[in-house]
């Protein structure tokens, strides 16, 4: 069973080119209500809970299939800072890059969203 959409799609695709137009311009309810369509969307594309996502203070999302977490802290754990979260979502910026500026953080063997990034490149962002 898909996870239930809790950000309605228009929306979360209104605040995502939003803030992809001109991210220091973004103010926080945008930037938040896009943090959390992307996260939802990952969910919905990387189905399972092998992997947690972290994008403080705006959500979490448990994703990818494989063995599944279910209490303390999970062994898989990719998290990073909304501007970075939403870069990587819209293709401006890559894992690897983002992982070597020390601007994501990632633990496990199975942290790796490389397959599932950009969840919408500037072309479908808009």
């Amino acid at each position: 069973m898909p996870p239930r959409r809790r950000v309605p799609v228009t929306a979360g695709r209104a605040a995502l080119t939003t803030w992809a137009a001109d991210p220091a311009a973004a103010d926080r309810p945008t930037t938040a209500l896009a943090v959390r369509f992307t996260l939802e969307e990952l969910g919905i594309r990387a189905p399972g809970r092998s992997v947690e996502v972290r994008v403080p203070p705006f959500g979490v999302v448990q994703c990818v299939e494989g063995l599944q977490h279910r209490r303390g802290t999970p062994p898989n754990v990719i998290e990073t800072d909304a501007s970075t979260w939403l870069a990587l979502a819209v293709g401006d910026l890559d894992s690897a890059a983002a992982a070597g500026g020390g601007r994501l953080r990632v633990s496990g063997t199975r942290a790796d969203l490389t397959a599932y990034l950009p969840l919408f490149p500037h072309d479908e962002a808009s």
